[in-house]
């Protein structure tokens, strides 16, 4: 396997290396299963992606109008605009799952159950496993007598309490349970880490549509990131980004030769 690597300044360099590096470096698959089944796509064997800035504006694509094409990601499909009844940012970040959705990375992220075994050894108050902590409607919450939990304003509260050095603080996206979904969640977790005063995000996909799903996803994360910085009082930081499934659908390639000139 080919580990593909990129170091990028930003966000829209992040992209626009990628998208210029799988046109030589991608391998073209038939998709067997899931989305666009039939059709074939170019895809890295393994990516990793170290952006330095991510939070450095604009955070998405640069197209010059030379090119002649859209810019893959709408500014208010990220912020909320005309054409949009929920923003990427509060797809993200909020428990809001409308019918039909079988998930929605903000459902996973802030209202995540507490059930089962755990839920029991929090009532027990069995504190040698759990790490009980008050029902204060932000981190943990109750509706119709179950337990939620918001993995986001947890981890604000465990390192304003605790200190950086944690490397518990994941947030998890995947369930066990998912292999059974038709089209599971391609983002599976964000690790995060504090380091020389800053806010950290390791990002992993199992599959990421290059073309639009990178510059939206990441948009959306890097303002979750700017959230919780915010809120933990540090600064801001770096990016990694992992994928053993970053590819290119056939419909964007021709996209992106345009965009990288290789017409």
């Amino acid at each position: 396997m080919y580990i593909h690597k990129i170091q990028a300044r930003d966000l829209p360099d992040l992209w626009f290396q990628a998208v210029h590096d799988i046109l030589d470096h991608g391998r073209k698959f038939q998709i067997d299963r899931g989305s666009y089944a039939g059709q074939t796509r170019l895809e890295y064997d393994f990516f990793t992606g170290h952006i330095k800035y991510p939070g450095t504006q604009p955070l998405l694509p640069d197209i010059p109008p030379s090119c002649g094409i859209p810019n893959p990601v709408e500014e208010a499909y990220i912020y909320g605009g005309e054409g949009y009844e929920r923003s990427y940012i509060e797809y993200i970040m909020t428990g809001q799952k409308a019918p039909g959705e079988s998930y929605t990375y903000g459902e996973r992220l802030t209202r995540a159950p507490i059930s089962e075994e755990k839920f029991k050894w929090w009532e027990e108050g069995n504190t040698e496993i759990i790490d009980k902590r008050d029902v204060d409607g932000k981190a943990v919450f109750k509706e119709d007598g179950k337990l939620y939990l918001n993995q986001i304003e947890w981890i604000v509260q465990t390192y304003k309490k605790f200190g950086s050095r944690n490397n518990q603080m994941v947030l998890q996206v995947a369930h066990p349970s998912d292999l059974t979904l038709i089209d599971p969640p391609c983002l599976r977790s964000i690790d995060t880490r504090i380091q020389d005063g800053a806010l950290h995000f390791i990002v992993y996909f199992r599959s990421w549509d290059l073309w639009g799903g990178m510059p939206a996803n990441l948009a959306g994360i890097q303002n979750l990131k700017e959230y919780m910085a915010g809120e933990i009082g540090v600064k801001d930081g770096e990016m990694i980004v992992e994928s053993k499934g970053l590819h290119l659908y056939g419909y964007a390639e021709e996209l992106a030769k345009l965009r990288c000139m290789k017409v």
